[in-house]
Formats: C-alpha cells, sequence, structure tokens
C-alpha cells in the first residue's frame, strides 16, 4: 500500500501561488543557463538542480519568489538517457555548485556549444563566424586549484562549505570532486584544528566571532598549497595555533596568511594581510611560464584549461617577432608572458595595482624583458595610446564576467590593430561586446568554446576578430 504522503499536494493555497514544501510532478523541458532543469506547472517555471531534460520527476518546493520557483527532486521517474548511471558526488542533488554532474560528459560539451550558440546566434553580425566544438578539459574531476569557502556554526562542530541558492545557508560540501584532492585533504585538518584549538567562528548576525572564510589554492605542480584565514580582527595566537595544526596535518602547506576583514556584508577579502610563513607566495606553472601567486591574485582555476586558452591566443595570433601587443584585463600577466616570446613587445594594462605588481615580478621570474605592465583605468590609458600614435598588431582582450566598457571597445577600435582576440566566461556578454566590435570595423571569424568548469553551466570562449577593409 502507497504511503499517502507520498503523493503530490496538488492543492494550492488560495491565492493561487505554490508553497514551500509543495510536492509536485514536473516533466523537465530543458535546462536554462545556470543549467537548472526547467519544468512548468500549470504555467509557473520551476527550476529543479539535478534534473536533465525528458525526465519525469517528483520534487518539493524549496523557494518561491516573484520571478523563479525553486524545487529539489526528491524521486527520478523516468531518467534522461545522458544520466550517469552512478552519482559522482552524493551532494549532486543538493548542492549548487556543479548542477550538470548528474549529465555525462559528451552530453555536457554539446550542451555548452549548444548554449554559446544561442547567444552569438542573435546577432546578425556574428553569422558567419564560425562556432568550433567544445574544447574538453584535460580533467573532469579534480581540477579546481583554488576554493574560497564560508565557514559557520560552532567550533565543536565547523561547518565549511558554499552558500545555499537564494539562502544564507551554508551546504558542507565536504570531499568535493572538483576539488584537487589536496583542497579537500586542507579542510579536514582546518576542521579538527578549529575544534581542538576552539577557534571562534564569525557569526555574521551577531558580528561577533573571528573565522570568516578559508581560501585554499593548490599548485598542482609544486604540490604545494596556500591557505588564507579571513578573519574578523587580527587575534595572533587563534591563527598561530590553527596554522600550526594545519602544516603538521598537511605539510604540503607552505604558505599561510591571515587576511584582516572587519567589514560587513560578503566580500571575503580585507584590506591587511598578516603572514604567518616566511613564504608569501604559491610558486605555480602554465605550459613552461612560471608564476608567483599572492594571496589576492586572480589565477585560472584550472591549468590544464587555462593552458588550452592561451595556446589558442598565441596561434591564432600568429606573431612573427615584430608585432606590439596590447593584453588589457592583464591580471597577473598569464597570457602576456604567453605571448612574450613571439612578439617585439607586449604591453598589459590591468586596473588592480597589486595584480600588476605580481605581472612584473612574473616576468622577472621568467627572465621576460619585452613585457611592460600598466596600472590604471583600461579606457583612459588606451586613450592615452591612441593619441601617443603608436602602431598596435594585436590586442586582446580579457574583461571580468560583465565584459567591456563600450568606451574600451572604442578606443581599442581606434587604434586600430589587425586582430582582436577576445577571451570571455560569459557567452552572453561575448556576443554582445562582439556586435559591438562589428560596428567599429571588425568582423568575428572563429569562436572557440573551451570546458574551463567541468560538472558547470559555465564555458570559457576566444574569439577571433580580424580588420575588415574599409
Amino acid at each position: 500500500m502507497k504511503n499517502k504522503s507520498d503523493k503530490p499536494k496538488t492543492l494550492k493555497p488560495e491565492s493561487g501561488k505554490l508553497k514551500t514544501g509543495q510536492l509536485l510532478d514536473l516533466t523537465i523541458n530543458s535546462l536554462n543557463e545556470d543549467g537548472f532543469g526547467t519544468a512548468s506547472y500549470e504555467g509557473t517555471p520551476i527550476l529543479v538542480a539535478g534534473s536533465l531534460p525528458g525526465e519525469i520527476i517528483r520534487a518539493k518546493v524549496t523557494y518561491v519568489g516573484r520571478r523563479e520557483t525553486f524545487a529539489r527532486m526528491i524521486k527520478l521517474v523516468q531518467r534522461s538517457p545522458d544520466r550517469l548511471p552512478t552519482a559522482l558526488c552524493d551532494k549532486g542533488l543538493s548542492c549548487d555548485g556543479c548542477p550538470l554532474i548528474q549529465m555525462n560528459y559528451p552530453a555536457q560539451l554539446t550542451w555548452k556549444k549548444q548554449l554559446v550558440g544561442k547567444f552569438v546566434r542573435r546577432y546578425k553580425t556574428l553569422e558567419k563566424a564560425v562556432l568550433h566544438d567544445v574544447v574538453e578539459s584535460p580533467q573532469q574531476l579534480n581540477y579546481r586549484n583554488s576554493a574560497k569557502l564560508v565557514i559557520t556554526g560552532k567550533f565543536a562542530d565547523p561547518i565549511i562549505g558554499i552558500y545555499r541558492r537564494n539562502s544564507h545557508d551554508v551546504l558542507d560540501i565536504g570531499d568535493c570532486p572538483l576539488h584537487h584532492p589536496l583542497i579537500n585533504k586542507i579542510i579536514t585538518a582546518v576542521k579538527a584544528g578549529i575544534k581542538k584549538g576552539k577557534v571562534p567562528i564569525y557569526n555574521p548576525k551577531s558580528e561577533m566571532g573571528l573565522l570568516r572564510y578559508l581560501v585554499i589554492r593548490v599548485s598542482e605542480t609544486a604540490n604545494r598549497a596556500m591557505v588564507v584565514f579571513v578573519t574578523s580582527e587580527r587575534s595572533y595566537n587563534e591563527i598561530h595555533h590553527l596554522a600550526k595544526h594545519l602544516q603538521a596535518a598537511v605539510p604540503e602547506v607552505t604558505v599561510i596568511d591571515q587576511n584582516i576583514n572587519g567589514s560587513s556584508g560578503n566580500v571575503i577579502f580585507g584590506q591587511k594581510d598578516h603572514f604567518v610563513t616566511k613564504e608569501h607566495v604559491l610558486p605555480a606553472a602554465i605550459g613552461g611560464t612560471r608564476f608567483h601567486i599572492s594571496p589576492r591574485s586572480f589565477f585560472q582555476v584550472n591549468s590544464g584549461a587555462a593552458r588550452i586558452i592561451y595556446e589558442k591566443v598565441r596561434e591564432w595570433g600568429a606573431l612573427t617577432g615584430k608585432e606590439r601587443v596590447l593584453d588589457l584585463y592583464c591580471g597577473i600577466g598569464g597570457i602576456s608572458l604567453f605571448l612574450a616570446g613571439k612578439a617585439r613587445e607586449v604591453l598589459g594594462i590591468e586596473v588592480v595595482e597589486a595584480a600588476v605588481a605580481d605581472a612584473e615580478m612574473n616576468a622577472q621570474l621568467n627572465n621576460i624583458r619585452n613585457c611592460r605592465f600598466k596600472a590604471g583605468d583600461v579606457a583612459r590609458l588606451l586613450g592615452e595610446l591612441r593619441e601617443e600614435g603608436e602602431k598596435v598588431d594585436l590586442v586582446v582582450l580579457n574583461p571580468p564576467r560583465k565584459g567591456c566598457d563600450e568606451q574600451v571597445l572604442r578606443e581599442t577600435a581606434a587604434i586600430g590593430p589587425q586582430k582582436i582576440i577576445y577571451v570571455s566566461c560569459s557567452p552572453q556578454t561575448l556576443s554582445h561586446d562582439l556586435d559591438i566590435l562589428a560596428g567599429l570595423g571588425y568582423r568575428t571569424t572563429e569562436i572557440q568554446p573551451v570546458d574551463m568548469f567541468p560538472q558547470t553551466p559555465h564555458v570559457e570562449d576566444v574569439a577571433l576578430l580580424v580588420k575588415m577593409k574599409s
């Protein structure tokens, strides 16, 4: 006999809206841009993490908002042929971090190409651009070399993980299959150290406590790790003893930093760093290029996929040693240093001064002398270069997810390079910016998606643009 509680609650509240906790039988129609399965219940769109197109599921409503309603799958009635026979993670249905982890990898790549194409084909100016198949990541699991995690709970039972969607609850991610194994080992050791030292954990409601965030970076090439404890105040003793415990448990941790963030809100890093260890930087490498990474440096989370992207930029640049290259939003100099050996000169521009300092250090580390870096507003510095009238042969654009300000695109076109290579982590903003560049005289010929983030809906793209004849 079936339990009555298993039956979907089809009665709706008087307002006609869904209720949290309501059970629904749903047919999944598609995946949205965030990788959530989408269904419709009496005209209301429902988003379900971990579900795949074509599946019939039973789900419980977890959040009812004005624009979005979310549900959690509690029973799979009819499975998709793209679903893996065995789950790769036991938190796959509760964790929003990797909503595609239930899907086999070839199907993920196909879906990501369709996602990029969806945005690209919105613009007539991009109709003739060749969209290549997605290049797969060298590793589909254990590829993440960094993690930024929330610490919450009590010191007797600490929780280290990520925020659940639409809430301030933190999901303890445990032995995450996307993380480098050393990251998971460090998380386990930090939990034990918090318990042993009775380290107070920060409570954002009361604004009391010490530990706020745990940031980990791993160098695969050196088999070393950097750990940053983000705290609400200095409090030397607790962090000193926690660091001592961590290094005893995980000797691969060679850099430990205490970052002070006394502000409210969800910004992770504060402005003050106090190193517990003598070492202040983590050595890493992509291809034959070496890097020193400081605690707040941006560095690609998937080194293997980053190398594919850098090599594609170098291939499409087709440099002969005579060219002057501009690398805009250069960060710590990854692409600049990769191109330097084939260029006459590379100038990297970045708004973050600390990143420029890292880029200069990395150029010295690799004995590269034809790279210069400038810190400042990208549009303003481009305008100054244009006024100086110096010739530029290639411009590389690698902006944040929001894309380029239109003034940056206009100044780039005004400089008049023969080629522009645009690297983007957002197909939506990439397509928008490529359309603007088309109006400024640059035709997109090819787009190469690269799977920087397996098991997630994110995809990196490299686009090649050439100057049109006037």
